[in-house]
């Protein structure tokens, strides 16, 4: 396992250890592999992109069509210190363009998209 994985998972997220497949899960895709990944509600899928996406570099992508669902996770990480924020219809052309520039120079570790 990543030991920096591990790292994240406990100072960024509290846990003391991942659950079921996470560890796997996590382990693949911070190798660069692919996953569909099912699991239900509160089994801990945000994790599985998230910490690949804090070990990695550049700004993972996250496409979601549930707009609150992307608010609610993007105002968590932000008060976790991760720099995550999303971009979506609930966003006036000023705000779409300031985040578009953060992305371009890299400030970002997630961004959430509607599609």
């Amino acid at each position: 396992m990543s030991s920096r994985a591990h790292e994240i998972l406990h100072s960024v997220f509290g846990y003391p250890s991942f659950r079921g497949e996470q560890q796997a899960i996590v382990d693949h895709l911070i190798g660069g592999g692919d996953a569909l990944v099912l699991m239900p509600t509160g089994g801990g899928k945000s994790l599985c992109f998230q910490i690949p996406a804090l070990v990695r570099d550049g700004t993972a992508i996250v496409v979601s069509p549930l707009i609150a669902l992307m608010q609610d996770q993007v105002e968590t990480l932000q008060q976790l210190g991760v720099k995550a924020a999303f971009l979506n219809s609930t966003l006036d052309a000023r705000e779409s363009n300031a985040l578009e520039r953060s992305l371009v120079i890299g400030e970002l570790d997630l961004l959430y998209v509607a599609p």
